[in-house]
């Protein structure tokens, strides 16, 4: 195995590991009493989201800009744990099945307040970031 294999191998696996701490904070996070909060709003996912979106911002522009940090670990926490915690594609899946139940308002609402609550997240997070 060369060096650029075995580079590209803990690149990887620091990916894997942080995907796989994602996965299970979403998971807790899924079966938390935030499950419970809303009969049919799927708060859940939105907290996901929007924290998720928030931590990206803040995380991209400290992890890259402010703080020099190995490069697995960035990859690891953005690439990784991020990737696997944020759930969109579970959003998008939440909505289509709200509107499956013809709950046209509540698929509505969900979409608008989690684009526009997750934007401000972002904006947010690199306000926040620059900062430091």
């Amino acid at each position: 195995m060369s060096f650029s294999d075995m580079e590209n191998f803990s690149k990887i696996l620091s990916i894997a590991i942080g995907g796989a701490l994602g996965a299970v904070v979403r998971y807790l996070i899924n079966i938390s009493p935030l499950s419970q909060l809303f009969v049919k709003f799927p708060f859940p996912t939105f907290f996901i989201n929007v924290t998720g979106s928030f931590l990206i911002g803040f995380l991209l522009i400290l992890l890259t800009d402010k703080f020099q940090i190995n490069e697995n670990l960035r990859m690891a926490i953005i690439i990784g744990f991020l990737g696997a915690y944020t759930t969109f594609s579970t959003f998008e899946m939440e909505i289509f099945g709200l509107i499956r139940e013809k709950e046209f308002l509540t698929a509505f609402i969900y979409l608008i307040t989690s684009v526009l609550v997750g934007f401000t997240g972002v904006s947010l997070g690199v306000w926040l970031a620059k900062k430091f």
